[in-house]
């Protein structure tokens, strides 16, 4: 038995000692790995989703990367006139932009109004910009009569979109120049200015119920924020809505079409201060 013991006692300890790998430098690797394959399947899981969805939800999501800025985004709500509204005749609105374009080219002046004339196909349709020029182009300078140029720009345009069957919205803008006085203001003169052209265009080839809103925002939707006197903000826009876009409400009479101005009768005969 004391033997035994000595023998255990004699005995060498044997230590084990583990040697740590690469593990802890590249430990991480396979977590962003794993990320990029994740990503990777979303990806393909959203293509296959849409791949199977409606053409209208095409046509939304597609629109989007069409109009990112936003114009088609926000249009056609009833709270700011901006909203979006799905379509399924995106290619024939583009053929309607080309249409239109070449016809206005067949106007003697087309030349010195080419660059004042913008239309871009967005979410909610094709939106024509009428842009003001420094010294007046579409509108006399502080006024809400259309001029010579304005008025044949007008008359072409109605003789074009009055053979289709899309309803038409008309917005007036102003820039932030304020009026010297609160008897007439940016709000009357955009409202004015939207209610004009919607009466040439009513009386050159437009249908009776072919207009269904005109909007007067006066300097609150800027076509440059970053230079808010900026002639351009100044601008007629007229709207080209999709066949099957959500219809509009009509409960504001805000947003219905008048041949009145939009000021009181009291104010309505004094001419407007000079003014853009």
């Amino acid at each position: 038995m004391a033997e035994s013991s000595s023998s255990e006692a004699l005995r060498p300890i044997i230590v084990i000692k583990k040697k740590a790998g690469h593990g802890g430098h590249h430990g991480g690797a396979w977590k962003v790995a794993y990320a990029d394959f994740v990503t990777a399947m979303m990806a393909l899981f959203i293509v296959l989703w849409l791949m199977s969805t409606s053409q209208e939800v095409k046509q939304a999501v597609g629109g989007y990367f069409l109009d990112p800025k936003g114009h088609g985004k926000q249009a056609g709500s009833a709270i700011t006139g901006r909203g979006e509204s799905l379509n399924i005749k995106q290619n024939q609105m583009d053929q309607l932009k080309t249409k239109i374009q070449q016809a206005l080219k067949q106007l003697p002046e087309i030349q010195k109004l080419e660059k004042n004339i913008k239309m871009t196909v967005t979410g909610e349709g094709l939106r024509i910009e009428l842009l003001e020029s420094a010294k007046g182009m579409f509108f006399e300078s502080g006024s809400p009569k259309p001029s010579a140029d304005g008025t044949e720009l007008l008359i072409k345009l109605a003789q074009e979109l009055g053979a289709i069957p899309n309803s038409i919205l008309i917005e007036g803008h102003t820039d932030a120049k304020p009026f010297p006085s609160d008897a007439y203001t940016n709000w009357e003169l955009s409202a004015d200015r939207a209610n004009a052209a919607r009466r040439i265009m009513q009386t050159n080839g437009l249908r009776p119920d072919q207009v269904t809103q005109v909007r007067g925002y006066a300097d609150q939707q800027l076509r440059d924020p970053s230079h808010p006197e900026d002639a351009s903000n100044r601008r007629i826009t007229v709207i080209v809505r999709y066949l099957d876009a959500v219809p509009l409400p009509t409960a504001a009479a805000a947003s219905q079409p008048s041949a009145k101005p939009s000021v009181p009768p009291a104010l309505a005969s004094k001419a407007p201060p000079p003014h853009h």
